[in-house]
């Protein structure tokens, strides 16, 4: 058994900590929204409430954050209330947030200075992802703390890689997002000409599927991109704040993203016409409004 703090249960970190919950450890949350919390407690015999991020860390081996951006993981990390206030040295934070390789590094050099162990390790997988336990984890950090830590992360994950040094896990996981971005777009052409082409879509998938052109979005989201739902998965303004993190990191590089420079701009337009909390793959709606 483990001693965990986890600090954020919104949509992926409450099914997230329910896992370690259910694996035996003892975890104590926090979330900004109390009512969520208390939930969680409810839901999960055995967990405990905390009232702040350092107290949900306090004698913990493992302090676990998943929380909005840049700005609320310093919120919930740092200062006097914050989780590495609540860690002993020897213990571990694991940042589970989709942020920036500069908070990442920001994160480990606080938590250096009090001998606490640091991964910045983003999450793929979506919100099915983490209820059914399969996420992707992409780390950055020292092997020492990866090995330490993999165990633990197996609870919610169905793979786990240490990509490098601190900051590789959140630079992996722009990577990702500016190849999904890419992929969606295409995706939602190909679809899209084969409708306006009168074509069985159904057989267009099951018989493209498993060619060149598959893919686990045309597996997961072809079908429902053709019957317009998107009621679900990785919202837009997820995405939206994703591809502003990966952007910045390839100006910063000087690495051309023409493909997903463009795709940000058409997730901005569906967030403008309502579609904030609609799945990516709405990106073919708005090819079916164009004039």
């Amino acid at each position: 058994m483990t001693v965990i703090g986890f600090i954020g249960l919104g949509a992926m970190g409450y099914p997230m900590a329910g896992h370690l919950v259910s694996a035996g450890h003892q975890v104590s949350v926090y979330n900004r929204t109390t009512e969520v919390a208390e939930r969680f407690v409810s839901e999960f015999p055995g967990s405990t409430l905390a009232s702040t991020p350092a107290q949900a860390c306090q004698g913990a081996d493992v302090g676990i954050l998943i929380v909005g951006n840049d700005d609320s993981v310093r919120s919930v990390a740092l200062g006097p209330d914050g989780a590495l206030a609540g860690l002993a040295e020897g213990s571990i934070l694991i940042d589970h947030t989709t942020a920036s390789a500069t908070i990442a590094h920001e994160l480990a050099d606080a938590a250096a200075t009090k001998g606490v162990g640091s991964l910045d390790a983003p999450v793929s997988g979506g919100e099915a992802g983490a209820q059914n336990g399969v996420l992707t984890i992409m780390c950055g950090g020292d092997d020492q703390t990866f090995a330490t830590a993999a165990p633990l992360i197996e609870a919610y994950s169905k793979t786990r890689t240490l990509i490098g040094a601190t900051g590789a896990g959140q630079t992996c996981k722009m990577v990702n997002q500016i190849a999904i971005a890419g992929l969606l777009q295409g995706l939602s052409e190909a679809l899209n000409l084969g409708v306006l082409a009168g074509l069985d879509m159904e057989k267009v998938l099951g018989t493209i599927s498993d060619g060149a052109a598959g893919s686990w979005q045309m597996s997961n989201r072809g079908q429902t991109m053709v019957d317009d739902q998107f009621d679900f998965g990785f919202a837009v303004e997820w995405m939206v704040k994703d591809l502003g993190i990966a952007l910045a990191e390839a100006e910063r590089l000087g690495a051309p993203t023409p493909i997903a420079s463009m795709v940000a701009e058409y997730y901005d337009e569906l967030m403008g016409s309502g579609e904030s909390r609609s799945d990516t793959s709405v990106l073919i709606r708005r090819l079916r409004t164009t004039d």
